[in-house]
């Protein structure tokens, strides 16, 4: 299937979308064959190794109990946080998986092997599941019914080991069925020139493809409203973010103060409220949250915020219907989303494979196309605004002390938001003609992020992880 914006927004649970949504996903995929193939009723015991980054960071981003939760079925756009924290408490209680919903098995998260070192030949993000029968008299193990390998590539997206070059094919023959395709940033201008239309027409007019006007419209308003409640969900946290840092929750406090100085929405406090709702945003996804990736959770934070500008401090808002909110949301997510599809097609969004150059670089990158957008920007000052942004994200590494999405990755989101608006602004002050390409920039995070060292890129094993104590 093509990569549209609902691919790339798309609802699910704290900390880490390549950590933990890629990871539940994958298990609930598993499970349903299980389930589907009949083998629930042979199945005796269950194997899990996981492999690189996600062994090495695993704990901290919440990757071995997404792991069982997506073994037990969950999906991850569909689970409740209560839901969450009933589910673990009594497998850590019990010591028992309930796989696929429908068989109980000796598991838990200290049974899963671990391999940080060994990183599979497609992406360091892998893991192998395996299901053995009832052990025969006199033979160490029973007989493996079923296994598969899969790869969490980043923003929640999973590739299967063994059929890459199928997804490819199927992704090349999807694409083929959209009426207007684009995989470079010149070919989407291109698009632009010869219809006279604007970025966000351009994604409609693809999405329309497979969904109605009025689903898309109401998917992206969805898709707002999750973000909104995540950050409200935020401010009524109060105390230290779950595992171990001791990191304070910012968010309460800060609303309470902005609350007390900025009672009339002077513009002079603008960037308060917007890093208010990155911090919100990010510290609601660190404690295991209800957010959207956008386009992964580890910079979840930006676009929101950047939304948050345009719909409280652009010009003509003061005095907007709600049908004029709701239009800026779905094309300012169109938008975003069209630049979104650039970093999939040619680069990446995994942190574990480009480091963070690829999650905030690309999400401030989005967000100021985004912005440039709805504030009346033309196809070549979105495209400049997008360039800008990443341009000034080049070379970002992905080191989160104790492998937690915290620091300095909830600060991060804050300033990345803030870099997205002011690429929007110097966008929007010149034409549209620009030295360096948007294309150009995303090869070269591309080939910065292959020649990173591995150390830089969610190890946690280089940067700050090793230069802060943790405790």
């Amino acid at each position: 299937m093509a990569v549209g914006v609902f691919e790339l927004f798309s609802v699910g649970i704290g900390p880490s979308s390549s950590h933990t949504v890629g990871p539940m996903r994958a298990g609930a995929v598993f499970a349903r064959e299980l389930r589907e193939r009949g083998l629930l009723g042979s199945a005796a015991s269950l194997r899990v190794d996981l492999y690189g980054s996600l062994a090495a960071t695993g704990r901290g981003h919440g990757t071995f109990t997404a792991v069982l939760l997506g073994l037990e079925g969950f999906e991850p756009e569909e689970i409740l946080p209560e839901q969450v924290e009933e589910r673990l408490a009594s497998i850590a209680e019990t010591g028992r998986l309930n796989l696929a919903g429908a068989l109980e098995l000796e598991y838990g998260v200290e049974d899963m092997v671990l391999h940080p070192l060994t990183v599979l030949p497609r992406h360091t993000n892998g893991m192998r599941f395996q299901v053995y029968g009832p052990e025969p008299e006199g033979d160490t193990a029973g007989s493996l019914l079923h296994e598969a390998t899969f790869f969490s590539v980043g923003g929640g997206f999973i590739v299967r080991e063994g059929e890459e070059q199928t997804a490819q094919q199927e992704l090349e023959e999807s694409k083929k069925e959209l009426p207007l395709p684009f995989r470079t940033a010149a070919e989407l201008l291109g698009r632009c020139a010869s219809k006279g239309l604007a970025i966000s027409d351009i994604m409609l007019i693809n999405e329309k493809a497979s969904r109605s006007e009025e689903e898309i419209r109401a998917g992206l308003l969805h898709i707002w409203e999750v973000m909104e409640a995540c950050v409200e969900s935020s401010l009524k946290r109060e105390g230290l973010l779950p595992g171990g840092l001791k990191v304070r929750r910012r968010a309460p406090d800060w609303h309470e103060r902005l609350l007390k100085e900025d009672k009339g929405r002077d513009p002079k406090y603008w960037q308060e409220w917007v890093n208010l709702i990155a911090l919100a945003v990010n510290e609601e996804n660190a404690s295991g949250g209800r957010v959207v990736t956008a386009p992964t959770n580890g910079a979840a934070g930006i676009i929101p915020a950047v939304l948050y500008y345009a719909l409280n401090y652009a010009p003509g808002m003061e005095n907007a219907t709600q049908k004029d909110r709701d239009d800026v949301v779905v094309r300012f997510l169109l938008a975003a989303g069209a630049v979104g599809v650039l970093y999939k097609e040619q680069a990446s969004i995994s942190g574990a494979e480009v480091g963070c150059q690829g999650e905030v670089g690309s999400a401030s990158s989005m967000a100021a196309a985004g912005l440039a957008e709805v504030l009346g920007g033309t196809p070549g000052q979105v495209e400049n605004a997008a360039e800008i942004a990443m341009e000034h994200n080049l070379g970002l590494t992905c080191d989160p002390i104790g492998g937690l999405v915290q620091v300095p990755c909830i600060e991060r989101n804050a300033i990345a938001a803030a870099k997205a608006i002011n690429a929007a602004k110097m966008a929007l002050w010149g034409d549209g003609s620009h030295r360096v390409s948007l294309d150009e920039v995303i090869v070269t995070m591309r080939e910065t992020g292959k020649d990173m060292s591995s150390k830089y890129k969610e190890t946690a094993m280089g940067g700050l992880a090793v230069n802060v104590v943790e405790c």
